[in-house]
């Protein structure tokens, strides 16, 4: 697969000071917050569940124990959430499972975020990355609904800020289709432009997430219809936001 590493940045006007605001939030979040992912309390209380946002109100469930492979493992329950549920549509976004869950999504905006804030201005930028967050939590939560096998798939949190990152690659993918990126494409370092490396990565998604016809919207604890719909939230909703007149771009 492809795994980027850095894009061109040779005509970027302003520093994006949104985005590293977002990063550093994401990981103060994580390390403070989550307690790098130990503090499950606050983790099962501010992420998204599909059966609240569906229902319309909070669910408190109690921690189960099961056997896995011979060991007995604790999972914890649903705990409850402060004010309205709706409410974790925007605080999952800046919530991580583990280290390399939080590692890699920094890494994609690090890459990618810049340049469309550098297109939208930093007001614009941050409306747009929180709306394309949104509609993707969304997006997970009604196909976990209509797709999900039991109930108890409603009852998955799902946290993460790979959906409004999704909605960054398609914003990136239509405004700068030709900029290099350098990435590792099957283990060799090259550049290729932009809709080779975002395409064969919305691919991907595209495959992986057919899987949630039979069992589901989250497959191997990835929740691929919110990368999906944010993505595609990405490339409507720049349309709107981009008030295009910037001068050409390095193409490769």
């Amino acid at each position: 697969m492809v795994f980027p590493l850095y894009d061109d940045n040779s005509d970027r006007t302003i520093t994006p000071l949104v985005n590293y605001a977002i990063i550093a939030l994401n990981i103060f979040v994580f390390v403070v917050l989550q307690g790098l992912g130990s503090n499950d309390q606050f983790t099962y209380s501010f992420s998204t569940v599909p059966a609240e946002i569906l229902r319309g109100h909070d669910i408190v469930t109690p921690a189960r124990t099961i056997e896995y492979m011979g060991q007995m493992i604790t999972i914890p329950g649903l705990g409850p959430t402060p004010g309205s549920v709706y409410e974790t549509l925007f605080t999952s976004m800046f919530m991580h499972g583990c280290f390399a869950h939080v590692a890699g999504n920094m890494l994609f905006l690090w890459i990618f975020g810049d340049n469309i804030e550098d297109r939208l201005g930093h007001v614009k930028y941050i409306i747009f990355y929180l709306l394309c967050g949104v509609i993707a939590s969304l997006s997970h939560v009604f196909a976990t609904g209509v797709f999900a096998g039991d109930e108890r798939a409603l009852l998955v949190p799902s946290l993460g800020a790979s959906g409004a990152i999704s909605g960054v690659l398609g914003a990136y993918i239509l405004l700068h289709p030709k900029r290099r990126v350098t990435v590792i494409l099957f283990r060799f370092l090259t550049q290729v432009p932009a809709y080779v490396a975002i395409g064969l990565w919305f691919v991907f998604q595209l495959i992986s997430g057919l899987g949630m016809l039979g069992g589901g919207s989250q497959q191997g604890g990835v929740a691929y219809a919110a990368h999906i719909g944010g993505f595609l939230a990405g490339l409507i909703l720049i349309k709107f936001f981009d008030s295009g007149g910037r001068k050409a771009e390095p193409s490769y």
